[in-house]
């Protein structure tokens, strides 16, 4: 059995380190992958999208779309192994951009959905 620690860390009610299930873990890698920026992890400095990096400024379908690339790049190059079948999608609401990210588990072939959000300035 495979334990997988939840994110962000934090301890559970028996004391010890908060655990969760498999599709939790990945929609949490999901989230540290699109919300870590580059250069951020010492031992993986390329790791990240960045998304906080790309909101200082208005918002715009070229950006949405520029967002919604480097997010399926990241995917495949850091979980390919975990993911298949990913669909990427993104849009704007005022100065936060909506991201969607269906994809099945490779692991067990479940479906998940990740409906994150983004907050730029205006």
């Amino acid at each position: 059995m495979t334990i997988h620690t939840d994110f962000p860390y934090h301890f559970g009610v028996d004391g010890m380190t908060a655990r969760t299930t498999r599709a939790d873990h990945v929609r949490d890698l999901l989230e540290q992958l699109l919300f870590t920026r580059p250069g951020e992890r010492l031992t993986r400095p390329q790791f990240g999208c960045g998304l906080p990096d790309l909101l200082f400024g208005p918002l715009s379908p070229e950006i949405a779309d520029a967002v919604r690339t480097t997010i399926a790049q990241a995917i495949q190059l850091y979980l390919a192994r975990e993911l298949t079948d990913v669909n990427v999608a993104v849009r704007i609401d005022g100065s936060a951009l909506l991201i969607d990210v269906a994809y099945r588990l490779i692991a067990t072939g479940d479906a998940g959905i990740a409906s994150l959000q983004a907050e730029g300035l205006v």
